[in-house]
This record gives structure tokens, C-alpha cells and sequence, in this order.
């Protein structure tokens, strides 16, 4: 078998008309050593997660959470589908388990709770952090809506980000690293086994993440130590479980070849059927190696939230994200014409353009959002 693996990745994989994306790093330099439409945007599905687990470890070192502390369950999160813990409204998890609910049952109404606690009751407000914190590690073609990684036309990324903010949680969390690499997990009596399947087949791997919705098909970040080499493999949109599977699997086994027989790199550009909506606008693109050196060279990067731009409050409404000015610019129409106030366009950093009132008070905040809703209007209060 491992003789007929060597042969294989001597040519082109196997199951490169099944998966739309694959990569192979090396998590120590950032080099990439094969890749494959890294750079094609496609969902991220419950790979989104990985971020969500970033900033849980950044407030655990930074002194906002504690392991031992215990998060409330909002009613939203208590609803979220499909994959998830069946947490009641009202009850608490302590944060550990949160985090073993992510790494290892991938659970979205836990990644929600994790998202409001972090982010003040707003997982939309999370998702921005998300972004934002996206942009400063290197990830420059990444958009996040949410924390789960639930279908949302605009929640996209490529193999390439997807590795970067891998490596970025090796480097700027190693204490935490253990958490993606449990087998299984058991909370309230029931037990739970990671979807990774490397993590009992694959010699030496430790880790990382798996994702699935409809439009992402299955995806799969996967990572392995050997002979002090640790490689990281990024395979989306595999047609199933298998095959993402297998894919990761033939991944680390060419890129350990490549490190041990010296081999230059290798990057293709194959057919993918396109996904149904183009990632954010691009910026300006830095080699892997490159972002990677940049994000890993200090410590986790700071950052703080935008100040409201009148002193009134420190609370707002945003009434949408658009992907042009010009679609913005008509609802700020809509709201002016609906509403009788005055909301600015805000583009995020990430090619969509935000619509917002800022320095309000909590409850004229609120009176405003149940204003909208008489209107037709949807939006939602920010802190």
C-alpha cells in the first residue's frame, strides 16, 4: 500500500477531479511545498471555527476568560442547526468544554455561545473582530459572517488563508494546541469522536479541523509531526468524507517525500467549478511565506474596537453589508426615507461596504432595530 502511495504522488493525485483546493506546508518556515487552487475562494464551513478557537485562546491570554469560567447560553444559540450540543437557553459551559465542543463535535450552537460571550452578546459583532483580526495575521482574501461557519454567500476563503491562520494558532497559541488533536470527548454522558480521521490512520498527526455544509462540500485541515518536520494539509471541497480524507493523507505523505528528497516546490492551476459568489475584494496578494513570517514574528496581533464617531453612546445599528458603495449608498436612502435618521456607509476592510448609526444608547438603540422591523428593514444593535 505505502509503496503504491509513493508511486502516486509522483503524479497527479489520484482524486484531483473530486476536491476543488489542496495545499501542503511546512508549519515550522510557512514554505509551501505543493498547492492546488490555493487560491481559488471557496466556503470555509466549521474550518471557520479555527478563527472562533484563535480569539477564545487570545482572551484566555489576555486574561478575559479563564478555562474554569462559565458561558451563558443565549436563546440563538440554543437554536442553532445543525451540528451541536443541544444546550438549553439559560444554561452554562464552562469554557474548556466549549472549546473541546469545537475541536472535536465542531458544535454551532457553541461556537455562538463563544462568539456572544467574547463579543457582547453579538455574534455579528464577533464576526467582524474576525475579519479584522483576519487581516492583520495575512489573510487577505477572507470574510467571516459568522462563527460556525454556516452557509452565508459572503463567509468565504481560500486553502492558502486557511493555512495561514493554522499556523498562525500553532505559533501564537502552542499551549492550546492539544485541544485539535482529541480523539474523543464525552460531556453530559454522551461522547463525542473527532471527524478527523487521520488522528487514528495517519502515523504522527495531530490535528487540525474538519468542515461540511452543502455548498462547501467536505473539507479537511489536517496536520503531522514527524522526524521533527511538522506539515499541514488543506484539502476543500472534497466530493466526501473519503476523499477529504485520503486526499490529506496523500498531502503529508508528498510533502514529507519532498522535504526528505529536497524537491522544489510545486503549484498547479486546475479546473474547479466555481463557487456561487466571488470572495472579497482582493487585496494586495503576499506570498504564504511571506504572511507567514509577518504574522509569526511577535507576539499574537492587538487590536481594539472602532470608536464611535459621535459621544452620544457607545451603541449602534447597522442595517446591512453590501458589496458595492452604490448598494449601500440605496439603503442609506431606504433608512433616511423609512427611519428619518442619518446612517454612513463604513466600508469593513474586507470589500463590503457596512451600513451603520453609531452613538446611540442601548435604548434608543433598540427602538431603532424594532423601528426597522415595522419597516421591513432587517438590522441588528452593536456595542
Amino acid at each position: 500500500m505505502f509503496a503504491f502511495l509513493t508511486l502516486a504522488l509522483l503524479c497527479v493525485p489520484a482524486y484531483a477531479a473530486q476536491y476543488r483546493a489542496a495545499l501542503v506546508a511546512d508549519m515550522d518556515t510557512g514554505r509551501v511545498l505543493y498547492q492546488e487552487n490555493a487560491n481559488a475562494a471557496n466556503y470555509p464551513a466549521s474550518l471557520t471555527k479555527i478563527m472562533t478557537l484563535y480569539l477564545t485562546f487570545d482572551a484566555l491570554e489576555h486574561g478575559r476568560l479563564s478555562l474554569d469560567d462559565y458561558l451563558i447560553v443565549s436563546q440563538a444559540a440554543a437554536n442553532a442547526e445543525p451540528v451541536k450540543l443541544g444546550l438549553a437557553a439559560g444554561s452554562k459551559i464552562r469554557v474548556e468544554d466549549a472549546i473541546k465542543a469545537l475541536a472535536v463535535h465542531s458544535a454551532n450552537d457553541v461556537a455562538r455561545v463563544l462568539a456572544e460571550n467574547l463579543k457582547g452578546g453579538q455574534e455579528e459583532s464577533f464576526a467582524d473582530l474576525m475579519t479584522r483580526v483576519a487581516r492583520e495575521i495575512g489573510l487577505t482574501n477572507t470574510n467571516f459572517e459568522n462563527s460556525s461557519g454556516l452557509p452565508n454567500d459572503d463567509h468565504m476563503s481560500t486553502a492558502r488563508d486557511i493555512a495561514l491562520l493554522s499556523m498562525a494558532v500553532y505559533k501564537h497559541y502552542p499551549q492550546y494546541w492539544h485541544y485539535f488533536g482529541i480523539k474523543s470527548w464525552t460531556y453530559n454522558g454522551k461522547t463525542y469522536t473527532n471527524g478527523n480521521r487521520l488522528l487514528t490512520s495517519f502515523n504522527g498527526c495531530d490535528g487540525m479541523k474538519t468542515g461540511y455544509t452543502k455548498k462547501s462540500k467536505y473539507s479537511l485541515v489536517a496536520t503531522a509531526h514527524r522526524d521533527g518536520r511538522h506539515l499541514m494539509s488543506v484539502v476543500l471541497g472534497a466530493e466526501n468524507k473519503d476523499v477529504r480524507a485520503n486526499v490529506a493523507a496523500q498531502m503529508l505523505t508528498r510533502g514529507f517525500a519532498m522535504l526528505n528528497n529536497g524537491d522544489a516546490p510545486i503549484a498547479k492551476t486546475t479546473y474547479t467549478a466555481p463557487v456561487e459568489r466571488a470572495p472579497v475584494q482582493r487585496t494586495e496578494q503576499t506570498t504564504l511565506a511571506g504572511a507567514y513570517n509577518s504574522a509569526t514574528s511577535a507576539a499574537a496581533p492587538k487590536y481594539t474596537a472602532p470608536a464611535p464617531v459621535s459621544s452620544q453612546g457607545g451603541v449602534g445599528v447597522q442595517f446591512g453589508a453590501f458589496s458595492s458603495a452604490a448598494a449601500a449608498n440605496t439603503q442609506v436612502n431606504n433608512v433616511k426615507n423609512k427611519l428619518g435618521v442619518n446612517a454612513v456607509v463604513e466600508p469593513n476592510g474586507s470589500g463590503m461596504y457596512r451600513v451603520r448609526v453609531y452613538g446611540l444608547s442601548e435604548s434608543a438603540a433598540q427602538k431603532l432595530k424594532s423601528s426597522a422591523g415595522a419597516n421591513g428593514i432587517d438590522s441588528y444593535v452593536f456595542h
